[in-house]
């Protein structure tokens, strides 16, 4: 991999930058509130420009590359750094949230703002982590997780989402013509509640009570009552409230990006009633260049969901997966907009889904 691209990576550090930035900017042009909603204008009106300005990444490495970038303690580094730099401003973001003097707007501008900059820094890097298998990468994932209150994830994810990917089993799966705000509440609540199924259901097996100590979940539910306990002790009710907000909104982003790389695609039933194997086919792919940087490769989550422990750095992009139209930034407010996201994405996945039984009717023949 070339140097500016290893050093491309080093942007997803831009994103928490955001909130002193806007803070910076309230404070020399005296509009405080309105300068509460700039990072989301870099992140949902800038980036997509530059997106699309900078254009496509859709390079492979070689398999003697893939190899050697997956022992790459670089790109570990990169990850495990978000850590700290996500406990910090989000900690440096309710100090200023509970003393900026906001009025409503600038309030919701500043916890929708730090919510999508956890949506990144957390969730997004945590989402990179839990699947590694080192214990320190699965830890800080969990830790990441719990900053916003979302560590059902850890364990739903992987349990559950990438077992049940594409099919009405996943909560975190849209089927074809549902809208987003029919998606989101529904993922929220199920995804949660099967975080805690799951954990229960393996500590079943094991023989163990699920109230016991060895379920992960109430050790993760019992930190963030912790950081709940911290920013009330700290900051007050206001304090409480910025710190669940936080979590909230950055929980909806992800549901949101899971709405994005999942939409209207299917796993087949085979004739033994089994779902066909997860391929690169049962995930949207973008191979836009900034945001992959930002993103850590999210976007190239068709082969995430085929090769789920292979790292970011080394992930492929699949020219016949289904592609999005944009960056996971430009699809995040079509998808606000369900008309717009209708008639835009519809017809891909119509094509997709006849190219799909094209193949099929061919290789049968």
């Amino acid at each position: 991999m070339p140097l500016w691209k290893r050093l491309g990576f080093l942007s997803v550090f831009v994103v928490p930058a955001l909130m002193p930035v806007a803070a910076w900017l309230g404070a020399r042009t005296g509009h405080a509130g309105a300068m509460a909603w700039f990072p989301l204008f870099f992140l949902f009106v800038l980036v997509p420009l530059a997106d699309y300005a900078l254009g496509h990444d859709p390079r492979n490495p070689t398999p003697a590359e893939a190899a050697s970038l997956e022992r790459d303690v670089w790109f570990v580094a990169l990850t495990l750094a978000a850590l700290p730099a996500q406990l910090a401003v989000m900690a440096w973001s309710g100090w200023h949230f509970a003393n900026a003097g906001f009025g409503v707007g600038g309030m919701l501008g500043w916890l929708l703002s730090q919510g999508i900059v956890g949506g990144v820094l957390a969730i997004n890097v945590a989402h990179e982590l839990i699947h590694k298998d080192t214990g320190v990468e699965r830890a800080a994932g969990g830790v990441l997780l719990t900053s916003v209150g979302y560590h059902g994830f850890k364990i739903e994810h992987v349990r559950g989402h990438h077992v049940h990917v594409s099919t009405p089993e996943d909560a975190s799966s849209a089927r074809f013509g549902q809208s987003l705000w029919h998606f989101l509440p529904r993922a929220l609540l199920r995804n949660t509640a099967n975080a805690w199924r799951l954990e229960a259901l393996r500590l079943s097996k094991q023989g163990h009570s699920p109230w016991s100590p060895r379920n992960e979940l109430i050790g993760w539910s019992a930190l963030w009552l912790a950081m709940a306990a911290l920013f009330a002790l700290k900051l007050g009710l206001v304090g409480l409230a910025y710190f669940v907000a936080q979590g909230f909104f950055a929980a909806c982003a992800l549901e949101i990006i899971n709405y994005i790389e999942h939409y209207g695609l299917e796993r087949r039933t085979l004739d033994n009633g089994r779902y066909e194997r997860t391929t690169h086919l049962h995930s949207w792919n973008s191979d836009y260049l900034l945001s992959n940087f930002l993103l850590f490769h999210l976007q190239r989550h068709s082969d995430h969901h085929e090769t789920p422990r292979r790292r970011y750095q080394a992930l492929l992009h699949h020219a016949d997966s289904p592609q999005l139209p944009g960056g996971y930034a430009a699809m995040f407010l079509l998808a606000l907009c369900p008309p717009l996201w209708f008639r835009i994405v519809n017809p891909r996945v119509r094509a997709f889904q006849a190219q799909r039984a094209e193949t099929a009717t061919a290789s049968a023949a």
